[in-house]
């Protein structure tokens, strides 16, 4: 294996382990892991000959995987038309629709006054999400339970989205009411095989960030579990998808769920799966790259036990989550016989750092993603609460607390 690093990432962990280490650049990342030049000459210098290129940076350029192929690397990534065709929130959808996928029921035209909106509203059915097309950061936005509310958050929406951004136009769509955040894990090789790995349960978020993920979902009965992975994999064979990549839904508390985006690379939370199914994802990445064909199909697999994960970060839930950078003076992760006192339970520990190491300024400031596998949903949490509690983490402010008090809840 070869890591590639910044001047930041010297004396990272993935550095030392690493068969061979490549200097990339500077500090920040446009000046090193995001310059496609500089990852392919680490590649021709070292004789790489495939690229996998994580979960951040680079890992959902589709410019990215077209320089590598023109160069002869493979991508352990889906295909650069797949990567670029989902990344656009307007193609994904309408891709999505003529796969029989479920979107969002919406007027995506442009509505010309509050009569129209009203007219659109009853089509759609209350509530309705009021949005202004240029809007963002939560401005131009408004909830309208009826027809009264339809016509007052046209004119607000409209006339916030003028001030704000200039540009006054409004679209409609349905406002889903409790969401929840379900998503798909798919795989698909280049021989046409798709399959689904079942779902994730990310609802637990702080600013639409994840916190704790979870497989199965607690909420999903077997037939909406086998709809939603029917479209999963509906979507990833329209798109031409090879590769692992997460279809996510956002799913009401009838269990209706809607098509959200798809994710072209493998997810920080991809562990989970992996302990209910028992499929090494990222084998399964290298062996697609690499032109094999799927040696599973779907009825091989079966949702074994329960897991769930954290994501440990260095921040301070004291203020604000804000980042807290600095040197790990103590870290000891539990270990894994921590749970001698519970059979069948496993932890699994997947982090970046050491104790000594320093948390960054440059990148994103997660520490560990924290996993335990059990039979059940209650001996998973029990054993997370058992495996938190253990945690030691020293130098710097962290949120351990804040997910212990979320396993309690």
């Amino acid at each position: 294996t070869v890591a590639v690093y910044s001047e930041a990432d010297r004396n990272a962990l993935h550095v030392e382990m690493a068969g061979e280490a490549v200097a990339i650049g500077a500090a920040p990342a446009a000046e090193s892991y995001l310059v496609i030049d500089k990852i392919i000459e680490a590649c021709r210098s070292t004789g790489a000959e495939a690229v996998h290129p994580g979960y951040g940076f680079l890992s959902e350029n589709a410019g990215f995987a077209k320089k590598l192929a023109e160069a002869g690397i493979a991508f352990i990534g889906p295909p650069p038309k797949a990567i670029e065709a989902m990344g656009d929130k307007i193609e994904s959808k309408s891709v999505a629709d003529k796969a029989g996928v479920n979107t969002v029921p919406g007027h995506m035209g442009i509505i010309a006054d509050a009569d129209e909106a009203v007219t659109v509203a009853g089509d759609i059915g209350y509530p309705v999400m009021i949005k202004a097309s240029a809007g963002g950061g939560g401005k131009g936005m408004r909830i309208a339970y009826s027809d009264d509310e339809t016509r007052e958050g046209f004119q607000l929406a409209g006339s916030e989205a003028r001030s704000s951004f200039g540009d006054d136009r409004i679209f409609i769509e349905k406002f889903v009411e409790d969401p929840r955040h379900i998503e798909i894990q798919v795989l698909a090789d280049s021989h046409g095989n798709a399959i689904h790995l079942f779902e994730r349960e990310c609802s637990i978020q702080r600013r639409n960030q994840k916190v704790i993920e979870e497989a199965p979902s607690p909420f999903l009965d077997e037939e909406t579990r086998a709809a939603m992975g029917a479209q999963a994999v509906a979507l990833a064979s329209a798109v031409g998808y090879q590769s692992a990549g997460t279809v996510e839904f956002i799913v009401d508390k009838s269990r209706n769920f809607y098509f959200l985006e798809m994710n072209t690379r493998l997810q920080v939370e991809h562990p989970v799966t992996e302990l209910i199914t028992g499929v090494d994802l990222v084998e399964q990445m290298i062996r697609v790259a690499a032109g094999e064909v799927l040696s599973i199909g779907q009825d091989d697999l079966t949702i074994n036990g329960w897991a769930i994960e954290s994501r440990v970060y260095a921040e301070d839930p004291y203020r604000n989550f804000l980042p807290s950078i600095g040197r790990l003076t103590e870290y000891a992760p539990p270990a894994a016989d921590l749970l001698n006192s519970m059979p069948d339970t496993t932890v699994r520990n997947d982090t970046g750092v050491y104790e000594g190491a320093e948390i960054s300024r440059f990148y994103d400031p997660m520490i560990a993603k924290l996993c335990t596998h059990a039979p059940d949903r209650e001996k998973a949490i029990a054993a997370m609460s058992e495996a938190l509690d253990a945690f030691v983490v020293g130098g710097i402010k962290h949120n351990i607390p804040f997910l212990a008090a979320l396993m309690a809840h």
